[in-house]
């Protein structure tokens, strides 16, 4: 399934790198950015998700709650939270379930990975629908951060 703006953003529960049970609903009346990352530990992983780190301030301001998603387990991304000094939650979509639901899952990946979530985000506002959805086909590229700022001015 292709999600696109306009649309009702799927809703999910799934674990925390803290061990606890997360849903969107949690977020109702927030602006949410999900960031869908392949596998936490790589080179591009750790560089778009430290940027968000470096810049959590600035999306705070912009009333939005940051949330990275990867199929690695809540024992993986909570050492990567960690090492990384992230400072937003980190969710484990090890069933792929969620991954699927936003369209955003390699059959293939590098290596003969299978299930591995492709890059992507999308901004939700706070009544759930989708405002912003960038799904990257190449895990080297970065989605577009001054767009998703520019889509979360304009929300506030």
């Amino acid at each position: 399934m292709i999600l696109s703006v306009g649309n009702t953003a799927p809703t999910f529960k799934l674990f925390s790198s803290e061990k606890s049970e997360v849903s969107l609903s949690d977020y109702k009346g927030k602006n949410v950015l999900i960031l869908f990352f392949p596998l936490a530990f790589t080179g591009v992983c750790t560089t778009e998700l430290c940027t968000m780190r470096d810049n959590y301030s600035k999306y705070e301001k912009l009333n939005a709650e940051i949330i990275g998603i990867s199929v690695d387990s809540l024992f993986t991304l909570e050492k990567f939270k960690v090492e990384n000094n992230l400072n937003f939650t980190l969710l484990s979509d090890f069933n792929k379930e969620v991954s699927m639901a936003y369209g955003c899952l390699y059959e293939d990946f590098v290596l003969g990975m299978k299930g591995v979530s492709k890059r992507s985000a999308f901004v939700i506002d706070g009544n759930g629908i989708i405002q912003y959805a960038e799904v990257l086909d190449n895990a080297g590229e970065l989605p577009d951060f001054d767009a998703i700022t520019k889509v979360l001015e304009s929300l506030n």
